[in-house]
């Protein structure tokens, strides 16, 4: 499964799209920019690996403190802040870790990540906290990027 039906959809509404991910390392803006016509629908990604970056792209470091930065908030908050800073339709924001602790954040399980695309012009919030427990970590990237495209496909269809 690929982006290739998201993109056309996206381009027949003349709508934008947005990431800013964490844990799947921009493979998410990467799958979609492998699409014929990903320019007319794709605006921005940032992979935000550290907390800094995160609250320098504008997820409030407040949410950060108070739910940690593996948290569906700090997801949502990723996602809005993104669809904000390159004015598009749709913001993604993942976050979590995959089957591998954080040093620098302690908290939280090592497997779960946190899915959350927002819908600019509906105000919406779509989530979704999944379990990655493949043995790799492309695996588990993959299986990430295979959830936001039924999410995608499920929202603006």
């Amino acid at each position: 499964m690929d982006f290739k039906e998201i993109v056309h959809i996206l381009q027949l509404g003349q709508k934008k799209i947005s990431t800013m991910e964490s844990c799947t390392g921009g493979g998410v803006a990467n799958a979609i920019t492998n699409m014929e016509g990903a320019s007319e629908i794709f605006e921005f990604s940032a992979v935000t690996y550290s907390n800094e970056y995160k609250i320098k792209m504008g997820v409030p470091k407040e949410i950060i403190d108070k739910y940690t930065v593996y948290s569906m908030e700090t997801a949502v908050a990723m996602s809005k802040a993104i669809t904000s800073f390159a004015n598009s339709n749709y913001g993604i924001g993942i976050t979590g870790k995959l089957n591998k602790s954080d040093p620098n954040n302690k908290t939280g399980a090592d497997n779960i990540v946190y899915i959350a695309i927002y819908d600019h012009d509906h105000d919406k919030i779509y989530k979704e906290k999944m379990t990655v427990n493949k043995e790799s970590r492309i695996l588990n990237k993959d299986h990430i990027i295979e959830k936001i495209i039924n999410m995608l496909l499920n929202i603006i269809k």
